[in-house]
């Protein structure tokens, strides 16, 4: 079945403001309140109710995000909720979903489409690098692209070749792109809610291994500070976290890598060393002033990535500390990211990913007096 799309102009006209606010407070009111175990599948899923629930030209399409509800369940019951007209499945056309994606957008809606895995978004990458990133500087400002691409990435579920790769670099490299990567569940929540309210196009970048991951999350609280957060235009975009304070030396992850960074982090401090770990959270634009206060407090760094050392995000943030804080550099900048070959099979990765120990070497080489 083919969808019908709603132009701009109609769906403004059949749902006023206070509809979507009326529907977005009724969908709040269902969820339990207070803090409650929730996965990050399950932020990312109310993300997207929240977002479609608040505003009638968000769309979701994708392969299998329909009836499926996604292979990870990420758009699970967006269907029977909103209809075929708002969440549909497309053919296996990466291409095509990205070009369908940049006409809607074009005209007034603000789709948000699934690249089902990482390396599965590389047939779309002369869209999103010649259309996707271009258009608002073609067009001298005149139009805007308010569309998420959102990709699953990184290791750790033993996947199969294609079904795992970081490829953060490519997109945070292409001028034009915004590219987000929560680490935690209510990042999961807060940052797509902010992504899809963007007017720039965001390349929301999710950790496949961390999307079954727990937190205690109120889920109406993330509501209410996002809303909160569009009436006063303060967002977490552009703003690094710190995941957990330290003296010694800062640990800076972002995505994937922050889990094993806080666990490294607990291990060195069983053995007396204190350690800061920063979560960069949107890597473009990227909060030099977050991190370059850390390292200038620590005087140590050491920098880990999932993705491919050579040329990569990890590369960037090195040459950026280096330069905005090298008369506070106790000891040259480390890093710890995946190895400069093909992501490995399943039974390899452990080998291949950033772990904890490789970390802890990293810091005992950082050039301390005793």
């Amino acid at each position: 079945m083919s969808p019908t799309i709603t132009t701009s102009s109609e769906a403004n006209g059949n749902v006023s403001a206070a509809t979507a606010r009326a529907a977005a407070s009724a969908a709040a009111s269902a969820e339990a309140t207070g803090p409650q175990p929730v996965t990050m599948a399950k932020a990312l899923n109310t993300a997207l109710a929240d977002a479609m629930h608040a505003d009638s030209s968000v769309l979701v399409f994708g392969e299998d995000v329909g009836l499926l509800g996604g292979v990870f369940r990420i758009t699970d019951g967006l269907t029977a909720t909103f209809g075929e007209q708002r969440c549909f499945d497309t053919p296996l056309a990466e291409s095509g979903i990205v070009g369908m994606a940049v006409g809607m957008a074009i005209n007034g809606m603000r789709p948000v489409i699934e690249m089902q895995f990482d390396a599965f978004a590389y047939p779309a990458f002369e869209q999103i690098v010649s259309h996707v990133a271009k258009m608002h500087n073609r067009t001298k400002g005149t139009v805007k692209l308010p569309m998420v691409i959102r990709i699953p990435y990184g290791g750790g579920i033993g996947g199969v070749e294609h079904h795992c790769d970081s490829s953060e670099s490519y997109y945070a490299h292409t001028a034009g792109l915004k590219v987000y990567t929560p680490a935690t569940v209510a990042d999961g929540y807060r940052m797509l809610r902010e992504a899809i309210d963007s007017d720039d196009p965001v390349v929301f970048m999710e950790p496949k291994k961390m999307y079954w991951t727990k937190d205690s999350v109120d889920l109406g609280e993330l509501r209410r500070l996002h809303t909160e957060g569009t009436t006063t235009g303060r967002t977490s975009e552009g703003r690094a976290a710190v995941a957990r304070p330290g003296t010694d030396a800062t640990l800076i992850a972002y995505g994937p890598s922050v889990p094993t960074a806080l666990a490294a982090a607990e291990a060195a401090a069983l053995e007396g060393r204190s350690l800061e770990v920063i979560d960069v959270r949107t890597i473009v634009p990227f909060d030099d002033e977050t991190v370059c206060e850390s390292v200038r407090k620590t005087g140590r760094a050491v920098v880990i990535a999932e993705a491919h050392g050579f040329a990569s995000v990890s590369s960037e943030i090195v040459a950026r500390v280096q330069e905005r804080c090298f008369h506070y550099l106790a000891a040259p900048i480390r890093r710890v990211t995946g190895f400069d070959v093909p992501y490995p099979a399943p039974k390899l990765e452990k080998y291949y990913l950033p772990g904890v120990d490789r970390i802890l070497d990293a810091v005992d080489d950082l050039q301390w007096e005793n």
